[in-house]
């Protein structure tokens, strides 16, 4: 017994239905045997009957949009055979007969025997546009083309004007549903990140009453079709998708009801930034002879969008660079900041957290919980944020990396996230630093009392990046490395660095540096040399 079965694509997901009743309806109700609840779908679409003598038919049972079998509109019962396509308004179903019909697949041909696709040189395409037909030396001709430069002249003044990729689109679409009477629905792709993947930005269908039923997914777009023009830089269209060999690999094209297609490149002689793709459920056949027309001026719009979308990701990608500018100036040099952005080191605004070799110093003031019963609040607030403000200048001059501040303590990172081959070398110099700036703040009475530090340095491999959670992000440093350095800062004296071993190694003079013991710390099952600063009064 013949078998039959309908292939159909929703979304991006694509099934198979089987026929197992003699008389099988499809439509948007939920009553009907296949249930499509999709745009142009009427409530009672169609119907499969199978007649005594086996054999599959399709009737049309009153629908708005008519029912279509190939290329041909079913006006009374049609046999079907293996490998036919199903027409209901914008959706497509493949019928899957058990005993396949060898069938030889038709080539879209037009009447002159040549296939109803146009591939297109875009420059060429655009200069075509707006010269007149001078075979015959029309003056009808010569008017048109000044209507259309003219109209050329007035989407760009209205693109200029127009501040969000909402407002772009919305003159665009305005300008394509007047000009070009075939197309039903528009879709603006833009390549956002730069790195090649096109995304949906926006998209239209001329009834605006049908807006709704299309997916802001993108699923009724053939992104092959977009691919090609946007790596190519070619101009395309198809008069009927279906049986265009260059796209017979893109299986979705006969199941997301794409017959008729334009797309073209986004593109200003530098760049292309983008795909304008617009396209219509029925075979528009007058493509075959008005295609190359309808193609140059939808090429022209799209040069001139090129260049309202190019405005739109530079002021984009300002006010994002501005953002990530502001946050990571509170951990990075200057210099350190405008690096990262221009080599393109963060995904998302974010700097990922890896593996790094590092040196970890922790600087805080010496007797500052008596300190804080001595002064007020508001004084201790201004004596830290005047104190900092010193040392960061120091960190910063290294290229070091603010971690974060733990009350009257600073932690600094040197390594990362740029890789420092001599952290350890410049995290000492930064230490250093500090100590000869602190004396010289107090030989001028910064703070009502002098000050002293402690300085703790250690170096090793620690995990460092952007942690937390969607609501807060902290660059930040974890690991043995970091809880070794916090642990050693107890042990040094007043006004003074202390070193690990780790750290000791790696510097080239440590001249400074004297031997000053064996350590145990709390959480670390191993002695640990520590060094310390010589004397230096």
């Amino acid at each position: 017994m013949t078998e039959l079965r309908l292939r159909l694509q929703q979304g991006n997901t694509e099934r198979t239905v089987t026929v197992n009743q003699d008389v099988f309806t499809i439509g948007r109700l939920p009553e009907c045997d296949l249930c499509l609840p999709y745009v142009g779908v009427s409530r009672w679409h169609a119907r499969l009957v199978k007649t005594a003598a086996g054999v599959w038919t399709i009737e049309d049972m009153g629908s708005k949009n008519g029912t279509q079998l190939n290329d041909r509109v079913v006006i009374s019962p049609q046999q079907i055979r293996h490998g036919d396509t199903i027409w209901l308004g914008d959706v497509s179903v493949l019928v899957l007969l058990g005993e396949p019909v060898q069938t030889e697949t038709p080539k879209a041909i037009d009447a002159a025997g040549e296939q109803r696709t146009i591939f297109h040189n875009v420059k060429q395409l655009q200069e075509q546009w707006i010269q007149a037909d001078s075979h015959n030396g029309d003056i009808n001709n010569k008017d048109k083309s000044i209507a259309r430069l003219k109209d050329l002249v007035d989407i760009a003044k209205n693109l200029c004007a127009a501040a969000s990729i909402e407002e772009i689109f919305s003159q665009v679409q305005k300008v394509v549903f007047r000009y070009l009477s075939s197309i039903d629905r528009l879709a603006l792709l833009i390549d956002v990140k730069g790195g090649g993947k096109l995304e949906l930005l926006n998209c239209a269908t001329r009834n605006t009453d049908q807006q709704e039923y299309l997916p802001n997914d993108g699923s009724w777009i053939s992104r092959s079709i977009c691919q090609k023009v946007f790596d190519e830089q070619v101009a395309i269209q198809i008069a009927d998708a279906l049986y265009d060999e260059r796209f017979a690999g893109e299986q979705s094209i006969l199941v997301k009801g794409i017959r008729s297609a334009m797309a073209v490149p986004l593109w200003d002689e530098n760049k292309v930034v983008g795909v304008l793709y617009a396209d219509a459920h029925l075979s528009s056949y007058h493509w075959a002879k008005e295609g190359e027309e309808e193609l140059s001026f939808f090429s022209a719009l799209a040069n001139i969008v090129a260049s309202s979308v190019q405005r739109w990701l530079l002021a984009e990608k300002l006010k994002t660079e501005e953002v990530i500018r502001h946050r990571l100036e509170r951990y990075h040099s200057p210099a350190v900041v405008q690096q990262l952005i221009a080599v393109g080191a963060l995904p998302d605004g974010r700097l990922p957290p890896r593996e790094s070799e590092i040196s970890i110093l922790f600087a805080d003031i010496v007797g500052f919980t008596a300190m804080s019963e001595r002064f007020t609040a508001s004084e201790i607030a201004e004596l830290l944020n005047n104190l900092f403000e010193e040392m960061l200048q120091e960190v910063f001059a290294f290229g070091g990396t603010l971690d974060k501040y733990i009350g009257d303590c600073i932690m600094t990172i040197f390594g990362a996230p740029e890789p420092q081959p001599d952290h350890a070398e410049r995290a000492v110099a930064v230490a250093l630093r500090m100590l000869t700036r602190l004396e010289s703040l107090n030989a001028s009475n910064f703070w009502q009392e002098p000050l002293q530090l402690r300085i703790a340095i250690n170096s090793g491999k620690a995990v460092v990046g952007d942690m937390g959670c969607s609501q807060r992000v902290d660059y930040t440093a974890l690991g043995a490395t970091i809880n070794l350095a916090a642990r050693m800062e107890a042990v040094c004296p007043p006004g003074e660095c202390v070193i690990s071993e780790a750290t000791y190694k790696m510097l080239s003079r440590p001249s400074y540096f004297q031997e000053m013991g064996d350590y145990r710390f709390k959480g670390i099952d191993r002695l640990v040399k520590v060094y310390q600063t010589k004397l230096r009064h």
